[in-house]
């Protein structure tokens, strides 16, 4: 896939190091591409829908060969239920997601979803974009158009923080939206309550969807460094509270283990991957690791 300019949250060095590796459905969606994904409609009679060109790595036995005696070109049967797999990043916009120094979280959550967005795109997936805070702010249908990235891109650029953050919420929003199975990855720092979301998630897959999680974190939020007493102020109420961070750091470093504890184990239960992603981490490291990970395990 050629990209003409290089938008803000597309970095060509970090797509090099992505560009091999796959993220491919490992439950049965609907939806195949060229081997990558498992179609539960093979063997079943489906409807035509339309022709598209030949690409390198589609079946030779779907090529249209009453076309090509008339164009001298090689297009390939689609059918309605031949469709690649559709995939929704779920976007966490709220408040607390401005939080960061150098990068925030959300630009980090945005690197991410640029990458994975472009990814899928190039090995012909349709990807979607939901961006969310206290419930669904903008919703892209997804598309497996080159095009479109330039579309998630621009939106992803014009992505800020704004409200509270309700994750379940917006995942309970989309559900109701969704009439087909597909893969959702979710990306946010889960600032919410661990059971709600881990209900909403369950909700998902309860419906056959796929499920990622990409659980983005500040080091400051992890292991809360400052030095004196600090003024803490919540981002999404404007709440504030002083405390010495010295005299609270190991309960608070304690609550945090938990924290992460919880959404690890309530994913694990319900066959979801969750990747936690520190923000001093570079996002392509943690990215290309990640996937790594998941093709080893298919």
């Amino acid at each position: 896939m050629e990209l003409k300019r290089h938008p803000k949250y597309l970095d060509p060095a970090a797509l090099s190091k992505i560009g091999g590796l796959e993220l491919v459905a490992r439950l049965v969606v609907e939806g195949f591409i060229s081997g990558l994904h498992k179609s539960p409609y093979q063997g079943y009679s489906v409807e035509f829908a339309e022709h598209r060109q030949y690409s390198p790595g589609d079946e030779i036995k779907h090529i249209d060969w009453k076309v090509y005696a008339k164009s001298d070109r090689f297009y390939v049967k689609r059918f309605e239920e031949e469709t690649n797999l559709r995939a929704y990043i779920l976007l966490d916009c709220s408040g607390s997601m401005g939080y960061g120094d150098g990068i925030s979280k959300l630009d980090y959550a945005c690197y991410l979803a640029a990458s994975l967005a472009y990814l899928m795109l190039r090995q012909r997936d349709s990807v979607g974009l939901v961006a969310f805070d206290e419930g669904i702010r903008r919703y892209i249908p997804p598309r497996g158009e080159p095009s479109h990235l330039h579309v998630i891109t621009t939106a992803l650029e014009e992505a800020e923080p704004g409200g509270e953050t309700s994750v379940a919420g917006a995942i309970h929003q989309l559900a109701t939206r969704l009439k087909r199975r597909g893969l959702i990855i979710l990306i946010s720092d889960l600032l919410d309550e661990p059971e709600e979301v881990i209900k909403g998630l369950k909700l998902l897959r309860h419906r056959k969807h796929e499920v990622i999680v990409m659980h983005v974190l500040h080091p400051h939020e992890l292991e809360l460094p400052f030095e004196g007493m600090t003024i803490f102020r919540d981002p999404e109420t404007g709440r504030t509270l002083k405390a010495d961070p010295s005299a609270i750091r190991g309960e608070y470093r304690r609550r945090v283990e938990e924290f992460i504890r919880a959404y690890k184990t309530g994913c694990g239960a319900n066959y979801i991957d969750y990747v936690l992603m520190n923000t001093s981490t570079p996002f392509d490291h943690a990215l290309s690791a990640y996937l790594s990970r998941r093709r080893a395990r298919r």
